[in-house]
């Protein structure tokens, strides 16, 4: 956790002059996290788009929190990575103008709101947690170098957790126990 507050702390950077302030976090956060570029850039596209889907598939309040947590991320995933993607409009359940159903700019009509400071805040500590859980479950199987492990796919699809032991060569078997014991006594968000 250390670690965490130390890369969020703000102070002047010479090397991001021209940022408006509300990305200051963000951009730190996303260096603190450390994820890989992916390429090619539609890749962040097809993210965004993949997460419009759920959002909309979610029933569930918290559910849909969820979900639009993972659209505000990939957002701001893709523009830290240099790759900014279009950003949904009312009609997509975003926050934009334009003529959505229930005529919504994403405030309170329960359609969309990505900028939100409680989405914003669930992203956060969705994420972080997520991370912080890979690192320690390397660390528990013994991976010497665990502090580069920078992941944050859900560590509840079984699919997901093969793929993460197999980029940082940790045995397959160890990684899924060791994982299914820590989700148990881990804080994660759903």
């Amino acid at each position: 956790m250390r670690q965490m507050f130390h890369a969020l702390r703000i102070r002047p950077s010479h090397r991001l002059p021209n940022l408006p302030t509300h990305d200051a976090l963000p951009r730190r956060w996303h260096r603190m996290l450390g994820l890989r570029r992916h390429s090619p850039p539609s890749w962040y596209q097809d993210r965004l788009t993949e997460e419009l889907r759920e959002v909309q598939a979610a029933t569930s309040t918290l559910a849909k929190l969820s979900e639009r947590s993972d659209v505000l991320f990939s957002i701001v995933r893709a523009r830290y990575d240099g790759f900014p993607v279009r950003e949904p409009d009312a009609e997509e359940g975003g926050k934009g103008g334009g003529k959505g159903k229930g005529g919504g700019k994403g405030k309170g009509d329960g359609k969309g709101d990505y900028g939100g400071v409680l989405v914003y805040a669930y992203m956060l500590g969705k994420f972080t947690l997520r991370w912080k859980f890979y690192r320690v479950a390397a660390w528990m199987c013994g991976v010497q170098r665990w502090g580069d492990v920078r992941e944050v796919v859900n560590p509840g699809k079984g699919r997901k957790r093969r793929e993460v032991a197999g980029r940082h060569c940790i045995e397959e078997e160890r990684f899924e126990r060791v994982c299914w014991w820590l989700r148990w006594v881990f804080p994660l968000l759903p």
